[in-house]
């Protein structure tokens, strides 16, 4: 019998798979599977079974929610800080034009000591962010 193609439908496979394989897995199996396989980019179970049985390569990545957190926490940290900067030399402004150069100098030395306390916090920000780092962020394999 020889067909034509028509024009309409699915364009044939180059290398038609003909041969199936059905697994049965029982209940702590099947929630290994599914934690293996929740792990992975891939889409399909049977692809992902199909690289498990050839030795196909896999990678499985994590997303840790309190790694982003963290770093969404310190970007807005920074915002705070430039808003402080600004308000810094506003405040500075202020001072010399409102008040007499003895007052001005007292209220100074209050937003210096202020100033030393912020500075001091974000070096230990650095540091801890510096530790956090070496200790939970993802290495390449």
């Amino acid at each position: 019998m020889n067909r034509e193609r028509k024009k309409g439908g699915r364009h044939p496979k180059l290398e038609k798979k003909t041969h199936h394989v059905m697994l049965r897995f029982n209940d702590e199996e099947w929630l290994r599977f599914l934690a293996m396989y929740e792990q992975t980019e891939v889409k399909a179970k049977a692809v992902f079974a199909k690289a498990r049985i050839f030795g196909g390569e896999f990678r499985v990545f994590r997303e840790d929610r309190t790694l982003v957190e963290y770093y969404a926490k310190l970007s807005s940290f920074h915002a705070q800080y430039r808003m402080i900067g600004n308000n810094y030399n506003q405040a500075v402004k202020e001072l010399r034009c409102h008040f007499s150069e003895k007052k001005a100098m007292a209220l100074l030395y209050r937003l210096e000591r202020c100033t030393k306390e912020l500075a001091a916090l974000t070096r230990q920000i650095v540091e801890l962010t510096k530790e956090f780092e070496e200790r939970w962020s993802q290495k390449s394999v």
